[in-house]
């Protein structure tokens, strides 16, 4: 219950700040930049949620990795598909959206791991160099 107040908490704060971006935006009559600060506010409210996948312990990487791709589909890909920025007209429309999800998750999913692998290795040598003193 802990990990979800977690990502609870890391999904609304940017959440509530973009929704407040997005009303300012609406108040002032931009209704195309409240739409997309709208979009915003609700993909990062699912990934701040969705985070604290990563913190479960008990789970596998790949587990982790599954539940986390399941509930970016389930959450994330409606959110594109309801923006309205990607045509929708056929089947493959939505079909050409999903492996544009597919390819952008797996961009971002490659990058973090290589950021947290060399932030972890840059950690471990400056510990021993510490210790070495």
């Amino acid at each position: 219950m802990q990990l979800f107040f977690k990502g609870l908490i890391r999904g609304l704060v940017p959440f509530v700040i973009l929704l407040i971006i997005s009303i300012w935006n609406m108040l002032h009559g931009s209704a195309d930049m409240a739409k997309t600060f709208l979009f915003y506010s609700l993909v990062i409210f699912f990934l701040g949620l969705a985070s604290v996948i990563y913190q479960i312990k008990q789970w596998s990487f790949i587990k982790q990795i599954m539940v986390h791709y399941m509930a970016m589909l389930i959450t994330v890909f409606p959110v594109l598909l309801l923006y309205g920025s990607y045509p929708l007209n056929s089947f493959m429309d939505v079909l050409k959206v999903y492996f544009h999800f597919n390819e952008v998750g797996l961009i971002l999913f490659i990058s973090s791991f290589l950021i947290i692998k060399l932030c972890k290795k840059f950690n471990k040598s400056k510990e021993e160099k510490s210790e070495s003193l």
